[in-house]
This record gives structure tokens, sequence and C-alpha cells, in this order.
């Protein structure tokens, strides 16, 4: 065996603690802290109390308290990464959830601006109400007036005035067909005032429409067409025209009925009764009876709109709106308190009994008017 060469007394002897091999903790690998001695005799040790006792009660460390405590560890490495994955998650989580606000609030900021629709398809789209003035006489006039116009035919029977929807930004204009049927010159004025020259694009006497295109028109404001399968009796609805040249006058009152047959005249010089030799007062069929005069041999019936939104002469090809400011009907007819001759026109007058053409007719029929084609 090999001896030690070690000098005695050169490393301290330490006093055993623990059991054997199960000692815990190891013995430090320091010299110890000496006590110290103060002026009343007592003895302390650094770091524990007097006479060489921490005071710290029985925790397996003995007398051993005094001693230099080992520093604190960092946490181990499989900890921290633990940590930062739950701290990742939690910075996504936060950013999702901003972004996520963000888009909501797009989203509904897009969503309200679009609300003013009643969510039927147009074959044109154009000016509607507010949202601010939805639901009132006031925005429904504000919003289409500028698409209604005034119409003069003139013809060998005279001349006469109506009412027309504007449809396209280049000046076409929806009508009756008995407004424009055998003229031979359209004079055609906006609601600003100006005027312009106009050419018969394509008629339809059948449904009694007609489309005329103003000549160098641009820019103008276009009506929008709503769904007329979706009017219910007792809705809301305004009506324009120009009644007597009255241009741009708004009235308004509801739904009165639905799908009434109304006959009327499809030959332009049929009429009877009219006022200053024109068509004025285009003479119509309806349950039986005639109405502002003899609607002639040449007649065709179409399903109509009944409202008693005042109609006079004048806003023959003029719109039916709903509150949203879309065109659901093109006026068409109306009954004129007059004398079965016609001698006197004195009483002549709405009497809140009118007629529109379902706006989804003229949709349908829009192809063949503008194909030129004529019946």
């Amino acid at each position: 065996m090999t001896e030690s060469q070690r000098p005695s007394g050169e490393y301290p002897m330490y006093p055993s603690y623990g059991n054997g091999d199960a000692a815990y903790p190891p013995p430090p690998s320091y010299r110890p802290a000496q006590p110290i001695t103060t002026g009343s005799g007592a003895t302390v040790w650094p770091g524990g109390g007097a006479d060489g006792h921490s005071g710290g009660g029985d925790d397996g460390y003995g007398d051993y308290h005094g001693l230099p405590q080992p520093a604190p560890q960092p946490p181990a490495r499989g900890r921290r990464r633990v940590g930062r994955p739950v701290a990742l998650l939690t910075a996504v989580a936060v950013a999702a959830a901003v972004v996520g606000g963000a888009t909501a609030t797009a989203i509904g900021q897009f969503t309200d601006s679009g609300s003013s629709g009643s969510g039927a398809s147009s074959a044109v789209s154009g000016t509607t109400v507010s949202q601010s003035s939805a639901g009132t006489v006031a925005g429904v006039a504000q919003a289409a007036s500028p698409t209604i116009v005034e119409i003069g035919a003139s013809s060998n029977a005279g001349e006469s005035t109506g009412s027309g929807v504007i449809i396209t930004s280049d000046g076409e204009i929806v009508t009756n067909n008995h407004v424009i049927a055998g003229a031979s010159t359209i004079k055609v004025t906006l609601s600003t005032g100006k005027t312009y020259t106009a050419k018969v694009v394509g008629t339809d006497a059948d449904k009694d429409l007609a489309l005329i295109k103003l000549e160098g028109a641009s820019g103008l404001k276009t009506a929008t067409l709503g769904d007329s399968s979706s009017l219910k009796v007792g809705d809301q609805v305004v009506a324009i025209g120009s009644p007597e040249g009255l241009t741009g006058t708004v009235t308004s009152g509801i739904v009165s009925a639905l799908n009434r047959d109304v006959t009327v005249a499809k030959d332009g010089d049929s009429g009877q009764g009219q006022q200053g030799g024109g068509r004025s007062d285009w003479p119509f069929e309806f349950g039986g009876q005639q109405f502002n005069g003899d609607t002639g041999n040449s007649t065709t019936t179409y399903k109509a709109i009944q409202t008693d939104a005042s109609l006079n002469p004048g806003n023959s090809g003029g719109a039916l709106i709903n509150m949203n400011g879309e065109i659901i009907g093109i006026n068409s007819a109306m009954y004129s308190a007059t004398s079965s001759d016609g001698s006197n026109s004195a009483g002549a007058g709405s009497v809140g009994l009118g007629f529109a053409i379902p706006v989804n007719t003229l949709k349908a029929d829009l192809d063949t008017l503008r194909s030129g084609n004529s019946s």
C-alpha cells in the first residue's frame, strides 16, 4: 500500500455528520470560516448564532450553517425550452386577436355601408337612397329624381308629354311605347334643365315599353332597377314624373294591388279624349270598363302593379320606386275623372287609381329593345 506523504495537520479534520456513505451534503472543499470571540466572551460563527449554533433548528446541517452557501444555479435548459413555446404561443394568440379584431371591424364597416339595398338583382346599377335617408320620401326623391326625365313627343296627331327613366350613363332611357309611338321628333329634358334630342332604339307594343337613346350624352346618373317580385300589397312607393309638364313631380302612396290585368292601345293614333291633340290621356281598359277614351281595336294586356300614388297625364313612362330608391315599376296608366265622352276635362285628375308595368317585365325585355326590334 502506498503510504501517504501528507504532513500531519495540513488539512483540517471535519466533524462527521450523516451516516456513512449516505452522508449529505459532502464536506466542503474549502476551509470553513473560523469562530469569532466577542467582547462579552461569546463565540460567534459567521452567518450563525452565538456559541457556534445557527439557531436555525435541526435541519440536518447542524453547526455548518455558518459556512458560505453555494451560489444559486441557473434554471436547467429543459425548463427554458418549455417556457419559450408558451411565450411564443401567447404572443401569437395576442397578434391573432389584434388582427382578427381589425378584420372584424373592417368587415362590419363594409357590411354597414352596403345595407341600404334590398338584395335583389338588377340589370343596371345606379343611385340609391343614402343610409341616413333610407325609408323616407325625401331620401327617395333626392336619390332618384336626377334619373327621371321629361319626354316631349311630336307627331301628326299633335304633341304629348311623358316621362322616362335613365338606365345607362350614355343616355339609354326607358319609357312607355304609347309615349313615343308615331313620334317624328323626341325632345328629352333632364332634371338639370338640359335638353337633348333622342332617337328610338326599340319598342315593344305588346308590353307598352320603349327604349330611346339621347344624342351626345355622357356621364348621366342612372337608376337602379329593383325586383318587383318582392313587392307586397301595402308597401310604400314613390312616383316621379312630369305630369302636365311639371318636371320632377314627386308623389307617394302604397302598392294597392298586384297582377292587375290592364289593357292599353297598341296604335299611337287610336286614343280618344286626348288633350291638346296629344296622347296625355292614354286610354286603357280595366275590369271590362274603358277609361280616358276608346282604346280602339288594336290592344294589348299586361299584368300591372296598382298604386294609389297620385298619377296624372304626363306621368306615363316615369318611375314607381320603392323606399330603397330602386325602380320597381314603369308608370303606364291612370284613371282620370273626366266625363265619358271626354267633353269636360274640368274634373280631370288623379283619384288614386294608377298602374305600373313591373320592372321585372322591363328587365326581361331589355335585350329585345336594345336589339332594335319593334313590335
